[in-house]
């Protein structure tokens, strides 16, 4: 009897401080990681390491436009930040299961990707380029039929090869892309701009960038749906880094001469940014 009375004691003693314990971790862990991060205090982002002059690895540090900018919004958030490269057409899926809390590589916003993951106000405009090899007949976009034209997998410009009725050629990453018009597989390499661009001033003078076109959708910075809190930090963060010349700063470093649209307002587009100067008139 006496046992079973010291049984019953010790199995309510554990209950209780069982209840204690998950209550007292779950208040701590709302506290001490309020954005639901992989890491307390740290942004775990997916980017590419390919795609200069908006995200590459350069002397092993991720870096780039759009990875500059995040550092600097993930600062005046008061979190760290580490990157990690993956393929794009993987990006969104994995940011949507957590094994980004972010994604960062020039994300266009489009409906079709707001299916799977949701998106912070729009940072940058961009344009699709036309990459051939050098010496090409091909001048525009509208002599693309019957080419042989690549583009990166689930990028946009892959969305816009097959709306056109182009069959594109879809490889995983910008090097293979480039790759193709290198060794003229391909005809033609439909690219974001300004990728496009750096890669074809890189290219020895095999490659040039025959046409640029403006897109009609803004690029951000993915995050999963189910952190809203998230999202709303980082919009919150970029508003503070356009006001205070950081954007303007990184426009100039990384697309020398480029012009902004009128028509396009960075962020929440309620705050205002000191003008980008030695800025061209747009194509």
């Amino acid at each position: 009897m006496r046992s079973r009375l010291v049984m019953s004691a010790f199995t309510a003693l554990a209950a209780v401080v069982s209840l204690a314990a998950c209550g007292g971790g779950s208040s701590n862990s709302a506290a001490g990681n309020p954005y639901q991060l992989i890491e307390a205090g740290t942004i775990h982002v997916g980017t590419l390491s390919d795609a200069p002059p908006n995200v590459y690895l350069k002397d092993g540090k991720f870096t780039g436009f759009d990875n500059d900018l995040f550092t600097a919004v993930a600062a005046k958030a008061g979190l760290k930040v580490q990157f990690a490269s993956t393929d794009f057409s993987a990006l969104l899926s994995q940011v949507a299961n957590h094994k980004f809390d972010v994604g960062s590589s020039s994300i266009t916003v489009t409906e079709a990707r707001k299916k799977t993951v949701g998106f912070t106000n729009g940072y940058d405009f961009g344009y699709f380029g036309l990459d051939v090899p050098a010496g090409s007949p091909i001048k525009s976009f509208d002599q693309l039929s019957g080419k042989r034209v690549v583009v990166v997998q689930g990028t946009v410009q892959d969305d816009y090869a097959t709306k056109n009725n182009l069959n594109p050629v879809r490889v995983p990453d910008y090097n293979s892309a480039l790759n193709q018009l290198k060794s003229g597989t391909a005809q033609a390499w439909i690219s974001p701009a300004e990728i496009g661009e750096q890669s074809a001033a890189d290219s020895g003078g095999k490659v040039v960038l025959a046409q640029k076109q403006l897109s009609s959708a803004p690029t951000a910075f993915a995050v999963a749906h189910d952190r809203p809190k998230l999202q709303d930090a980082l919009n919150k963060a970029l508003d503070e880094v356009i006001q205070d010349g950081t954007w303007t700063k990184l426009q100039e470093q990384y697309y020398p001469g480029r012009a902004v649209p009128a028509d396009f307002k960075p962020g929440s587009g309620s705050v205002a940014f000191p003008p980008v100067t030695g800025a061209t008139a747009s194509p």
